[in-house]
């Protein structure tokens, strides 16, 4: 359950920033039941999220099929420059600007979308190709007229997972130009 209600932002607007950054935060337990965190290049389509890895490793060992994970996406980060020079050494004198200068000064502009779902492994070599191919168009769409070289060079030695999404959330802290927060799912 979210704690800032008045942050949480829509599912469609959970989509669109997942759709639109480089990559997420994937977090699961490792086999020794220790949290473990990896960045990822990731790719949605509908409910479910793609992925690609090495067929070895601490993160193939914690993938379990089936198990619940965690996907941390994070958007558009900033400290907000919402006073000037003059306006910032005038608080000094003004001991009820305190609160100001925590929630205005000392703060973050922030996006961010968090999923939980199941991961599977991608067993089967035509949907192993289908999810590199759409790693691929939003990673490289450029290259694209090489894909067919590349996954009969690469397949083999690539494991192709996905997550199923299950629960989805987005909170944002974001001014306006006046300076007020924009809650609520404000987006404007």
């Amino acid at each position: 359950m979210m704690r800032r209600k008045d942050r949480e932002m829509s599912q469609e607007f959970a989509l669109q920033l997942i759709d639109s950054v480089p990559y997420g935060v994937l977090s699961m337990l490792d086999k020794e039941g220790e949290p473990y965190g990896v960045p990822l290049s990731l790719v949605r389509k509908e409910d479910i999220l793609y992925f690609h890895s090495a067929k070895a490793g601490k993160k193939v060992e914690a993938l379990k099929e089936g198990s619940t994970v965690c996907i941390t996406f994070v958007g558009e980060t900033q400290v907000p420059q919402l006073f000037d020079e003059k306006e910032l050494t005038d608080f000094l004198t003004q001991e009820e600007k305190g609160q100001t200068l925590i929630s205005k000064v000392f703060t973050t502009e922030f996006e961010s979308a968090l999923v939980q779902g199941t991961v599977h492994k991608v067993t089967t070599e035509p949907q192993q190709i289908e999810a590199m191919r759409f790693i691929c168009e939003k990673y490289t769409p450029s290259k694209m007229k090489l894909f067919d070289l590349a996954i009969r060079s690469g397949l083999s030695r690539t494991a192709v997972y996905c997550v199923k999404m299950k629960q989805i959330t987005a909170k944002r802290k974001k001014f306006d130009q006046n300076g007020e927060e924009m809650k609520w799912g404000r987006t404007e």
